[in-house]
Parts: C-alpha cells; structure tokens; sequence
C-alpha cells in the first residue's frame, strides 16, 4: 500500500458529501479519509464517523485555498488525493494511483481520465474534447513527462489537468495552493510544479466523476468574470501579453453552464 490520505475540503452543507465519501470507503486499496471543513454544521461530525473518516475542523473561513491548504495540512502522509465534496471516486482510483506511483517513483503529481456529471447524466462538452486534446499534445502518447519543457507545454493552452483527479507529492513537492485566486489555484499550481523536479503522470482511465452544477466555485467565477480575469493571469505568465490575450479569449468560448 502506498503512502496516501484522502483529504476533503467541506464547504457548507453539500447533499452529494455522503456519496463522496462513501466512494472513497470503498476503494479496493484503502486510505485514510480526513474531512476538513471551516463551515461546519449540525451533523457533519456524524457523516464524518458513518464513512470512516477523520473530522479535522479549522477556522476562519478565508475561502476556497485557504481549505484546500488547510486539508492538505491534516494529512500525515506524502501523498494526498484533494477529494472535490460533490465528486465520486470509483472503486479502482486509489489502486490504479498506486500503480502510476510504483512505476515513476520521481513523480510529482499522478492524475487520471475522469467524466464529467451533470443533472445525474454523464456529458461530453467542447471543453473537454479541448481538454483531451491538450493532455495529448503534453504527454504525446507517453504515461509520464519529465522535463520542464513538456510540462509547461501541457498547459500553455488551459488548465487540461483535472484538479479532483489529482493525486499530490505534497511532501517533495511543499505546494501551497494560492489564497489569493478563487478559480485557477490548480492551474498556476501546476504551472509551478512544472519548474520543479518530478514527473506528472497520466493515468488513461475514467477512474472518477466530476460533479458540476451551478451552484459550484468555478461556476460562480465564470459569472462574475472571474475566471475570465484569472484565465487571462494565467495566460500572462506563459505568454506575451498580447498573445495571452488572444488565448484567453478563446479559452473563454469554451465556458459551459455548470462551470466545465
């Protein structure tokens, strides 16, 4: 068994919470689940025991980097799946990580393909068509990359990396998630790591569902422009500003309802 914890940051009052950790407790390889919230309420701690999971409680509420950081923190392992409140996980992610893990022992970050759920359904959306396509110019067919090079050629063009599907090297690689941004914490982390050692490794199998709804963050940011002015920040640290421009607005045409 691998060196692994499940952390998941609990924001309010999720209805799909349960079915989230449920997943997770019933992992064919099993880690350690710790639930950390900063917005607890009457019965999380009962949720919490009924999965088999470690209630980890911080304060104040300072937004959605500030928790992921502070799960992260909980953990007493190296590596850490930042588990997404809304998401499920299938019974074979944490095995088929392990595997990722045991063949690159360098690796920085180990992800797998997931599908997206929305309104109970699963969905197919240009954005993730571009999504597909931008992880395979990165990797072009290969399962890790290595080299600064193709890491930051992998997210030139987006973010295509799924931020629920990723599986941290949190001790070798001391990532703290930015508390400033609300939208694109997992793309600039990804854009650092990319300068530090270790692989990122891609596990081509749909091991997880992505929840989106409109009551989601990304969601939220798209209406209030905030992801678009993230996006474009994004963008400016890869490219000239002009052509940064020019991307950010196309990335924008992919915005879906739901926030993919």
């Amino acid at each position: 068994m691998m060196d692994h914890s499940f952390v998941v940051p609990a924001y309010g009052r999720s209805p799909h919470l349960a079915e989230c950790l449920a997943s997770l407790r019933s992992q064919s390889v099993r880690s350690p689940i710790i639930l950390a919230s900063s917005t607890p309420f009457d019965g999380l701690g009962a949720i919490a025991e009924a999965h088999g999971a470690r209630l980890v409680l911080h304060e104040p509420n300072r937004g959605i980097g500030s928790d992921w950081n502070a799960a992260m923190d909980a953990a007493e392992t190296d590596w850490v799946t930042v588990a997404h409140q809304d998401d499920i996980y299938l019974p074979d992610f944490a095995a088929e990580v392990a595997a990722a893990i045991a063949s690159s022992p360098t690796a920085s970050l180990v992800f797998t393909d997931y599908a997206e759920l929305y309104d109970g359904q699963l969905r197919i959306t240009p954005m993730l068509r571009i999504k597909k396509v931008l992880l395979e110019f990165g990797f072009l067919g290969r399962p890790r990359i290595s080299q600064t090079g193709p890491k930051k050629r992998l997210l030139r063009f987006g973010c295509p990396i799924p931020c629920p599907a990723v599986t941290l090297n949190r001790t070798a690689s001391r990532l703290r998630f930015d508390e400033q941004l609300k939208v694109d914490l997992d793309w600039d982390a990804w854009i650092r790591m990319a300068d530090q050692g270790g692989s990122f490794c891609y596990v081509r199998k749909v091991l997880m569902h992505h929840r989106i709804h409109d009551e989601s963050e990304t969601t939220a940011g798209i209406r209030a422009g905030v992801r678009a002015d993230e996006d474009l920040r994004m963008f400016q640290s890869l490219w000239p500003r002009p052509l940064a421009r020019l991307l950010a607005r196309a990335y924008s045409m992919s915005y879906t309802e739901g926030g993919a």
